[in-house]
């Protein structure tokens, strides 16, 4: 996922009125305001409220489902939703997903709710909340400011998994800029 690109994408939802924040290599980038590595993918996290917006636009501009992640849970929904929604009963939405377009761009998006207070709730299997400061992130893309995770949020969502030596070096420059406090990092 080129910097253009990235920053095209998140551009395009912002003015649709879609509340995203970027997340992984992309989001510690943004607040490191440079690119320090290539990124396969755009990792972002999107309101409830604004999937169905998200996934207009994203399929005006090409987009398919990828692959629904294991960790998703259907929620209900008071409408049809394209690429993500699954007809039955009722509607429903995937909450853990990849959507890619045919020039091989891809987005992993995990929804959250945000509450009237600002605090987010995962609508995915996950135990990690949102307080209001997790989604005061901001950084810079191709010189653009963009919102993403705080640099502490960023940090918490990359545990509970085995972190690859890109998510090691991610992490490290986190802590170094930030003192963003973390789970142990080894340097790669």
């Amino acid at each position: 996922m080129k910097a253009e690109d990235a920053l095209a994408l998140y551009t395009v939802l912002c003015e649709h009125g879609v509340r995203v924040w970027i997340d992984g290599g992309w989001g510690i980038d943004a607040l490191l305001e440079q690119q320090t590595r290539s990124h396969k993918d755009l990792d972002a996290f999107v309101a409830l409220d604004d999937l169905a917006t998200m996934a207009r636009v994203l399929r005006l501009q090409g987009f398919f489902l990828k692959v629904i992640w294991s960790e998703n849970r259907w929620v209900p929904h008071d409408q049809r939703v394209p690429l993500i929604g699954r007809a039955g009963t009722g509607h429903e939405i995937a909450t853990a997903f990849v959507l890619m377009d045919g020039l091989g761009r891809e987005i992993d998006f995990h929804v959250i709710r945000i509450d009237t207070r600002g605090f987010g709730t995962p609508a995915w299997e996950c135990s990690l909340a949102f307080s209001p400061d997790a989604l005061t992130g901001r950084g810079v893309i191709l010189g653009s400011p963009v919102k993403c995770l705080s640099a502490a949020m960023q940090m918490r969502t990359h545990s509970g998994y085995p972190l690859q030596p890109k998510d090691i070096q991610d992490l490290l420059l986190l802590r170094d800029r930030f003192g963003a406090e973390g789970r142990d990092l080894a340097p790669p």
